[in-house]
């Protein structure tokens, strides 16, 4: 198997909110450069209002609706399908892959982060995608490992995410189902695919005290939302609400 390769940005965006800061008090630092296609200056806008929805929704964490307040959705999907991209839907990405709507985003985001407001340490995503989430765990977290198995998907990624500049975020070409060892051990571990079980690698690459939410198969036969608290005493896990993710799989392409 090839050896997973790094690319690492390098300017970080504005700092989150303070635990039980509402969102709306957030100050966001635009982030400076031409808008994409399809949206001008009313962008922020249109993203604020997608934060109102999420928080209408349940969406409570102030740091998860902060990130997604500053990071422009629009820029991981295709041109044409822009307008869409602040709408609770998921969207095509390429390679039979696509874009989580921002409900789910959020829902797995605020799970993680759940007992933290910013600054979680170092976090581990398996299935990079087009980037948007380990965008948004830049701003949650002082250090991410992001993991793509399609290299299409992870030129991409890296190509969406040279705008942003993120120092902390570390894009890795590789098999996600081994996780990456070298960074190890990490506070939180997210996934994006889901499999019949949670690969024992992942729980093992788990700090004391780190959580993982990942979808996986449960004994009821669908995919569900699954946390596990690595304690002291061991795996503490946790099935949720149904979901429904690509497939989680071995090997690269």
């Amino acid at each position: 198997m090839k050896k997973p390769t790094t690319a690492i940005g390098l300017r970080p965006i504005a700092p989150l909110a303070a635990k039980g800061q509402p969102a709306g008090g957030v100050k966001i630092q635009p982030v400076q450069g031409r808008e994409a296609s399809g949206f001008g200056t009313g962008s922020q806008a249109v993203r604020a209002d997608m934060v109102r929805k999420l928080e209408a929704q349940g969406i409570a964490h102030a740091g998860v609706l902060a990130a997604m307040l500053a990071i422009e959705r629009h820029r991981f999907v295709d041109t044409a399908l822009a307008n869409q991209a602040y709408e609770d839907t998921s969207l095509p990405i390429g390679l039979g892959q696509t874009i989580s709507k921002p409900n789910v985003v959020a829902r797995m985001l605020s799970l993680l982060f759940e007992r933290e407001s910013v600054n979680l340490g170092r976090v581990l995503e398996i299935g990079t995608g087009c980037g948007y989430q380990a965008a948004l765990l830049s701003r949650l977290s002082r250090e991410v490992y992001s993991i793509e198995r399609l290299r299409g998907l992870h030129d991409k990624a890296r190509e969406n995410l040279r705008f942003f500049r993120l120092a902390n975020l570390h894009l890795l070409f590789g098999d996600g189902m081994p996780g990456f060892a070298k960074g190890a051990p990490y506070s939180g571990i997210i996934a994006a695919a889901g499999g019949e079980a949670i690969p024992e690698a992942w729980t093992d690459q788990l700090a004391v005290g780190g959580r993982l939410v990942a979808p996986a198969v449960t004994a009821s036969g669908q995919q569900h939302l699954v946390v596990i608290d690595k304690t002291a005493r061991g795996l503490e896990r946790k099935e949720l609400e149904p979901v429904l993710f690509v497939p989680l799989k071995s090997g690269i392409a």
